[in-house]
């Protein structure tokens, strides 16, 4: 379509859907993957024959600058997904949070300004809310960084503003809420309920019941990449992609079952427990400045998008190849 798109985080859940949107919409896409030995693309590696004909993948790493910038040549606009996202692995090891999300969005940043690159969308979380201090949250919310991830991408948010402001690099950030879908990793509420269930346990294991989320399936979360990465408006702004429905995790699981037609008890496990002042207890996006400058909306708002999503997340899983992938019995940092 004219320019060419770099993706970083393009082997991760949201990343590897959005490359094959981009790819089946007709976007000449290169796909930054994390180097490894394995040749291993991630998730890119299930994409259909069709998609992997016409990737171009890049394998490196978000931490080198040197990579990062080799691997914008002749790129046009980067969507930057890149970033490690684990809240309970953030716990202990804090330090790889600070390279990764802060640091690699740096060499970003800096790179997208060396080379004249014409957009840069930044990925943000809604985690950077912490606790709502009032609903629905819109991007004026205060930022708290209750875990040392949600601090991560608070610095890395505010690193990407900072350039925006002081070179007119052009930044866009999207702010996604909850994203749940096909892929996820177990590490996600969705997944380790319904890969539970799957399984054939009727009592399944979680953390806290009571906090509430705001869902967005992966499907809108992709659209809101793509409204973004086309619209001019939305330089230097702070967008929130989100579902504008709230529901508890204990609800969610409920949901779940329903969808999949089980029974379902949930069990607290205390090692899946946040620390007190660390649990966000609460999440629910205002969506209105993405419906007002994009046109954005959710394809999959309300309770009846919710189970919608869900149905065709538990499809995914419940396939056995694709179950196979995950450790039901094992709790996923």
């Amino acid at each position: 379509m004219g320019n060419k798109i770099l993706v970083t985080g393009a082997d991760g859940f949201i990343g590897s859907h959005l490359v094959e949107e981009l790819i089946r919409t007709g976007y000449d896409t290169r796909a930054f993957v994390y180097y490894n030995s394995f040749n291993s693309w991630g998730w890119l590696d299930s994409s259909s024959i069709e998609i992997k004909k016409e990737l171009d993948v890049f394998s490196g790493d978000i931490r080198d600058p040197h990579g990062v910038k080799e691997a914008m040549k002749g790129c046009d606009t980067v969507l930057h997904l890149a970033s490690l996202i684990a809240i309970p692995y953030s716990y202990h090891s804090p330090d790889t949070y600070i390279d990764t999300n802060i640091k690699g969005t740096l060499n970003v940043l800096q790179a997208v300004r060396e080379l004249g690159v014409s957009k840069v969308v930044h990925t943000s979380t809604s985690e950077v809310y912490g606790t709502a201090l009032y609903v629905p949250i819109n991007e004026e919310h205060p930022l708290q960084g209750q875990s040392p991830y949600s601090a991560s991408k608070i610095g890395a948010d505010q690193m990407a503003l900072s350039f925006y402001k002081s070179f007119e690099t052009p930044v866009a950030i999207i702010r996604p809420f909850n994203t749940y879908g096909p892929r996820q990793s177990a590490r996600a509420v969705i997944p380790t309920i319904i890969t539970q269930l799957a399984a054939g346990k009727e009592k399944i294991k979680l953390g806290a019941l009571s906090p509430t989320r705001d869902f967005n399936y992966v499907k809108d979360t992709v659209s809101g990449f793509i409204s973004i990465m086309n619209s001019e408006k939305a330089v230097g702004e702070v967008i929130n992609i989100g579902s504008n429905y709230e529901i508890s995790i204990g609800e969610t699981a409920k949901a779940i079952a329903e969808v999949m037609e089980k029974k379902v008890e949930v069990e607290t496990d205390e090692i899946r427990l946040r620390p007190e002042k660390s649990e966000v207890e609460r999440l629910w996006a205002d969506n209105q400045k993405a419906k007002e400058l994009l046109g954005w909306e959710p394809a999959y708002g309300g309770i009846d998008g919710f189970k919608r999503g869900l149905k065709e997340t538990a499809d995914w899983f419940t396939d056995p190849m694709n179950l196979s992938r995950y450790k039901a019995d094992v709790y996923n940092i």
